[in-house]
């Protein structure tokens, strides 16, 4: 990764290009010893990328959430 950081779809986009790369290792590994270790990385790849889409749902909903507190403000008036 880059020195600045990617954000939502880029992010996502890196980590299946990772998760791809680790399992390209996988499969090309003759012991079982770093078989386990790319089994590892893919599941830690994955997690992270579910945690990128679990931030981006909050993100949205915390917009909306602004949204609808900025009208109730604005009925008041």
């Amino acid at each position: 990764m880059d020195k600045k950081k990617p954000h939502g779809p880029e992010l996502k986009k890196e980590l299946d290009v990772l998760i791809s790369k680790i399992n390209a290792l996988e499969a090309a590994s003759t012991d079982k010893e770093t078989k386990s270790m790319m089994g590892i990385l893919k599941i830690l790849a994955e997690n992270q990328k579910h945690f990128v889409e679990e931030f981006e749902h909050l993100k949205k909903a915390l917009d909306l959430l602004t949204v609808q507190v900025f009208k109730m403000d604005q009925s008041k008036k």
